[in-house]
């Protein structure tokens, strides 16, 4: 008889010390000390190892769009996996092919247009890179040049982190792919110079349509059309990372939709993950047009598991309820909500909010925002400090307004050491 005593559903009680102590002697280093042990969640509310409840106002980093056990979700993922769990790519399943139907349809993509899947958000950037190398010139020669932008986080592994600006993550691992040029973050002035020499050697224009690893930033009016102009004049890829903003983060299917943010654009690539799968990994790219879509032909880039049926049938549920539910509207309804009750909440450490839809930076006064995470969190509220003076939400696309309200009151009475007090 099999030894079934380390499966998820007889793990024996212990403490949120205990399985920190545990993880600490058995998992790589690479996170830090976890800040608690989560054992089980629910709507938009997880528990960890001790019994205390938190609003979860990060969702696992943008990724549990429908909140934590959703019925429909789970349901998707039982069935699909007790009737065809994985198959290789030598091999299609109906739910991969409806998927990418349903994303060239969300996407508004033109005839011609395909999708490729991945795991993860990283991997999606790296098979856009990978296409930005494939984009030749008229007469075949490469483009050598990638552009991308001071601030970007697109990814860790080599290719995407590449295009990943922070030193503190490039410079243990240089030398990496070269040819990735960094501009100023919303400086159109600094993307026409780019351009106005060697324009041609573009392979790609990679940029987030918010950054929001650097605090959830939107881009001036007018840069993103600039971009778009540049670049299809000069023959070049304009790649947007909607590994965050995209499957209804922002209260549309993707970002470049909004008119605020896209400007009306319409762009060559898309890269998605994080919410697609409500919390399940999956990871596409999604190729405008017959040039973007067979610029990797067979056998240039692959993926064990990619397009895998589960993967593929928690996609399709999630977009599925989000429909259903009228998320979309509710996003944008609540997300502003948010943003305007936070912006008034009273606290002098409060300066406002920014962002989009359920994305959403709260600016604060001094550099203190490690230490206000820290006080939601034992206040029963995770956020995160993406910043030095910004907090980032991105709650579960399920979240109340009474939720909101529950956030909204402690960040109103929230006070934190001064840094004098700290000295």
């Amino acid at each position: 008889m099999s030894d079934l005593s380390t499966t998820t559903t007889n793990l024996p009680a212990a403490d949120g010390e205990a399985w920190t102590r545990r993880y600490a002697g058995a998992v790589m280093d690479t996170f830090g000390t976890p800040q608690r042990v989560l054992v089980r969640g629910e709507g938009a509310y997880v528990w960890d190892a001790d019994g205390r409840r938190y609003l979860d106002l990060l969702a696992g980093i943008a990724v549990n769009a429908l909140g934590h056990g959703h019925p429909t979700l789970t349901a998707a993922v039982s069935a699909q996996l007790g009737t065809l769990g994985h198959v290789s790519n030598f091999f299609a399943t109906p739910v991969q092919v409806a998927l990418a139907e349903r994303l060239l349809d969300l996407a508004g993509a033109p005839e011609g247009s395909r999708v490729f899947f991945a795991n993860s958000g990283t991997e999606a950037n790296e098979a856009a890179l990978k296409m930005s190398r494939r984009n030749r010139r008229p007469d075949g020669s490469a483009r050598p040049r990638v552009l991308a932008l001071e601030g970007a986080f697109h990814g860790r592994t080599m290719g995407a982190l590449s295009l990943t600006s922070k030193p503190q993550y490039r410079e243990p691992f240089e030398p990496l792919p070269g040819g990735v040029e960094f501009l100023p973050f919303g400086d159109v002035e600094a993307l026409e110079a780019a351009f106005a020499t060697d324009g041609d050697l573009v392979g790609a224009l990679v940029l987030e349509p918010l950054q929001g690893e650097a605090g959830v930033r939107r881009h001036p009016a007018g840069y993103l059309a600039r971009a778009r102009e540049l670049t299809a004049a000069h023959g070049a890829l304009l790649v947007l990372d909607e590994v965050q903003t995209g499957a209804g983060r922002v209260g549309r299917w993707f970002a470049f939709q909004d008119p605020e943010i896209g400007e009306g654009i319409v762009p060559d690539v898309v890269t998605l993950a994080k919410g697609l799968g409500g919390g399940f990994p999956i990871g596409a790219v999604v190729a405008f047009g017959e040039r973007a879509a067979t610029l990797l032909g067979r056998g240039q880039h692959g993926t064990t598991f990619g397009g895998n049926p589960v993967a593929a049938a928690a996609a399709l549920a999630t977009i599925g309820v989000v429909e259903r539910d009228g998320l979309l509207a509710h996003v944008r309804a609540t997300g502003e909500y948010l943003r305007a009750q936070v912006a008034s909440c009273g606290n002098p450490l409060v300066v406002g909010a920014r962002g989009a839809g359920l994305l959403v930076a709260v600016q604060l006064a001094a550099p203190v925002a490690a230490q206000v995470a820290a006080a939601a969190l034992e206040a029963g509220f995770v956020v995160n400090a993406v910043a030095p003076d910004a907090l980032r939400l991105a709650p579960p696309l399920i979240l109340t307004g009474d939720q909101v309200d529950d956030f909204v009151g402690f960040l109103a009475t929230c006070t934190v050491p001064t840094s004098e007090e700290l000295a």
